[in-house]
């Protein structure tokens, strides 16, 4: 069978995987708006506590940077369709936990298997996309894939919003995320395409001489690298990568803020479970939107310049929000945000795509993920303490806009521009490779 790259060569699995990872943004979406805001009425989380309150943000982050790792690294050797099937699995016991917790740290679990569930599926949407697309899509695709999860995500923000406003809240929960998780499961298992193989010939290929068109300038490295040798390149031993790790990090700081410390923010200033849910879901849509456009835009003009307009961009958003006082002025900030992430968010990963080998991609793509998702720990966790010491809200905002305004700056310092036609393999490079 011929590999051949390329969107419209390969379109039923790129709807596939469009498909599925809208079923992830749906997942996870459905904890963004009703679980934060009734934190203290609903599961008993001691009133004020920030750090109690971040807590189950925390134990999400940690597992799905684990998992990110994991899945990219076992999708090497069994495929990308076995450890989406695998993380749905994961997912299903999650709206039982929901609906019978008895405390807040029921929900602190269920986060563990959501982080599971996302680092297995989402982070297999992301690789199967890059192994059938050619170069030059890289950025259409990954805001393709991004724009249909996080478009998800804010939906489902929305709607739950909405459902726990008229109906029992848990129960809404319940029904909206077991009929979600099955979905996608029967999905998973009768229509998902297998794409390791289009790695494999894209690798063949490569080594023997017959890509066309502006070579990538892949980072050097060992054909079947080992788990600590692709963690040291991806982490600290390649600049560019180690420059694009920290800012996947730093980048969900914002989104570790969107989810558990705006809607709380929102409550303290007297706004409704539905008026939350519109200032996230602008958010979520604006950002997730925003990507059909910002990844054609990276794939003509280069990776490295919008990925630091995005980051400075969410350093304003975020660092304006607890000036306003107004519905209208946070869903401003609110969509300057989210059009900053969606200038950084498919950029940082089309980069990676760029410029990590297709025999090692996947593992590449793994560390990467799982330095971003530790993100969502590393922010909340820091959030909360600094909140909390503060003894107001508005440190968490002042603490992630200064560390987003500081991560743009060392990829100003620290990235090279990862294009192929921008900046395309020497013959030495192409040599070696």
């Amino acid at each position: 069978m011929t590999y051949t790259p390329g969107i419209r060569e390969n379109l039923r699995p790129f709807l596939e995987q469009l498909l599925q990872v809208f079923f992830v943004g749906l997942t996870i979406g459905l904890q963004r708006t009703v679980i934060p805001a009734l934190a203290e009425t609903e599961f008993g989380v001691v009133q004020g506590s920030m750090t109690a309150l971040f807590a189950f943000v925390v134990s999400f982050g940690a597992v799905k940077g684990a998992m990110n790792f994991v899945s990219g690294r076992v999708s090497e050797r069994v495929g990308r369709r076995r450890v989406l099937i695998w993380g749905w699995l994961a997912a299903l016991p999650i709206p039982f936990m929901i609906l019978y917790a008895p405390s807040w740290g029921w929900i602190v679990a269920a986060n563990v298997l959501l982080g599971v569930n996302q680092g297995f599926c989402w982070s297999m949407t992301v690789t199967a996309k890059m192994d059938i697309v050619k170069g030059s899509q890289r950025g259409l695709a990954t805001g393709f894939n991004e724009f249909a999860g996080y478009g998800g995500v804010a939906l489902a923000g929305l709607v739950t919003g909405y459902l726990a406003s008229y109906f029992d809240p848990r129960m809404s929960l319940f029904v909206f995320g077991l009929l979600v998780i099955l979905l996608a499961l029967s999905a998973g298992l009768l229509s998902f395409t297998e794409t390791l193989p289009y790695a494999r010939a894209e690798a063949a290929r490569h080594k023997s001489g017959e890509t066309t068109g502006p070579q990538p300038r892949y980072v050097e490295g060992p054909e079947n690298p080992t788990s600590g040798q692709i963690f040291a390149l991806v982490t600290w031993r390649n600049p560019t990568f180690m420059a694009l790790a920290q800012a996947g990090s730093v980048e969900k700081f914002v989104d570790a803020l969107m989810w558990a410390l705006v809607p709380v923010f929102l409550i303290a200033k007297g706004a409704t479970l539905i008026e939350i849910g519109w200032v996230t879901g602008i958010y979520g849509f604006v950002w997730g939107g925003s990507q059909l456009w910002t990844g054609p835009f990276s794939d003509a003009f280069g990776r490295k310049w919008p990925t630091v307009a995005g980051f400075f961009l969410c350093a304003g958003g975020v660092l304006a929000f607890p000036l306003l006082a107004t519905l209208t002025a946070w869903s401003v900030a609110a969509a300057v945000t989210g059009i900053g992430m969606a200038l950084l968010y498919p950029t940082l990963i089309a980069a990676m795509g760029d410029i990590a080998h297709p025999s090692w991609r996947g593992s590449a793509l793994g560390v990467y993920r799982f330095w971003r998702d530790l993100g969502y720990a590393i922010g909340a966790l820091a959030m909360g303490l600094i909140a909390d010491a503060a003894g107001m809200l508005e440190a968490g905002f002042w603490f992630t806009g200064l560390a987003m305004a500081g991560s743009g700056l060392w990829l100003i310092l620290g990235m090279e521009e990862t294009h192929p036609r921008l900046k395309p393999a020497s013959r030495k490079e192409k040599a070696n490779a």
